[in-house]
């Protein structure tokens, strides 16, 4: 049996906190139903060294906030206000349960602006580094509609959903990432240290060194001689770069050269696609209105090209256009992708069929993810087999050609 501590509302509306035993969470959940409890929060119990423990680590916890955080807040405080709590018992309550402190201050903050007046919105907006336009503009309608606890729950699961794909593609990327740093330092070594071996050896031999020998010795002598060049070059190269994917016309080719990537392209673009679909339909069914739902998804897109396709989208609207033809236009969007637009937008299902389409990318960012991660492999034992083989064969070619010359008979 495992001990759960809660906090929940009596009959009489008034707030308790208990402990109580059972065989799991929910069997503990139904219990206190039982006995005419509404739970606002339940979690295991903890002895007294564990509490104190965790309470050292809440302390020592910093860093920004992050997807994962803004799940739970939004998961919690539409549980708390589902369950009837005033807003500011249920912002006290959740600044006791978050473990980061500048979150936690962030909350006690928001608590004290609300009891000055200031409504839920008002006093998150005050704080754009922790909770984004999107969290923002659907507590907004959530206020609006006098449906927060609904609303909430809606953004905690776009948030999951946005979580689950970033964490998948990422996964995806730092695979070939790592294992190409991995590569590039052992190709780093054997031109450092193993390579002048071989050198010193050729100088012995009185003959001519074959043309692929004598480019990676070439490289080898410039690596351990002019390495100052190269580490120089490859941060100023980095620098460049970085400084003009700041600019628009930089970062717009940028993120353009993104989408078209031999590989990683189409899974990037099923991306953009899934977060487009899936936060404009929810800002659809919160009740934001289609001009301001667009804007929202243009600044939170990640992706200049996508941006610049969805602000051309509003301004069609605007003009009285539909929202299918700037879509078409930009050749971002695949076809399947507009039609769907297209025939949601005729029938007046807009926002279902976002949802559907969301669902869809979803999976195929799945299906993509996998598929990725059996392609990639061959494809980088390949490489450090040509690489690293070249090299081995470039040290050995003179070698093979002495012993040659050493087994035939003297004339």
């Amino acid at each position: 049996m495992a001990s759960f501590t809660y906090v929940a509302r009596n009959p009489q509306g008034k707030l308790v906190q208990g402990r109580t035993e059972a065989a799991t969470q929910a069997i503990a959940l139904k219990t206190l139903k039982d006995q005419g409890l509404v739970p606002t929060s339940i979690q295991t119990a903890s002895t007294g060294a564990e509490t104190k423990s965790k309470a050292r680590k809440q302390k020592l916890k910093r860093g920004r906030t992050n997807i994962e955080d803004l799940v739970l807040i939004a998961r919690q405080l539409a549980t708390m206000i589902r369950a009837g709590l005033p807003l500011t018992e249920v912002l006290n309550i959740l600044s006791e349960q978050v473990e980061k402190l500048v979150l936690r201050n962030t909350i006690r903050q928001i608590e004290r602006d609300v009891q000055s007046g200031s409504s839920f919105y008002e006093a998150l907006a005050r704080h754009p580094k922790v909770f984004n336009q999107f969290f923002l503009s659907m507590v907004k309608a959530g206020e609006a509609a006098g449906m927060l606890d609904t609303i909430l729950d809606q953004v905690a699961i776009y948030l999951e959903k946005s979580a689950s794909i970033r964490r998948k593609v990422k996964s995806a990327i730092m695979y070939p990432a790592a294992v190409s740093i991995f590569a590039a330092l052992i190709m780093v070594v054997i031109m450092w240290k193993v390579v002048p071996v071989f050198e010193e050896i050729f100088d012995q031999l009185d003959e001519e060194l074959p043309l692929l020998t004598q480019v990676v010795i070439a490289i080898s002598n410039f690596i351990r001689d002019r390495w100052y060049i190269v580490l120089a070059g490859g941060v100023g190269i980095v620098v460049l770069f970085t400084q003009w994917g700041k600019t628009k016309v930089g970062r717009m080719r940028i993120d353009a050269m993104k989408l078209k990537l031999p590989v990683f392209g189409p899974l990037l673009l099923k991306v953009s696609v899934a977060k487009f679909s899936r936060s404009l339909g929810t800002l659809m069914r919160a009740g934001v209105n289609i001009l301001g739902a667009l804007e929202i998804v243009a600044k939170t897109a990640g992706n200049v090209v996508i941006e610049d396709a969805i602000l051309k989208t509003k301004v069609s609207i605007q003009g009285g256009d539909s929202i299918t033809k700037p879509l078409v236009d930009s050749g971002v969007f695949p076809p399947m992708v507009t039609r769907m637009i297209e025939v949601g937008e005729r029938t007046g299902a807009l926002e279902s069929m976002l949802h559907k389409i969301a669902e869809y990318y979803e999976d195929q960012v799945d299906s993509a993810v996998a598929g990725l991660t059996s392609l990639i492999e061959p494809l980088l034992i390949m490489f450090l087999g040509v690489t690293i083989g070249g090299i081995v064969i470039a040290m050995f070619m003179p070698l093979f050609t002495m012993l040659e010359a050493v087994g035939k008979p003297a004339k």
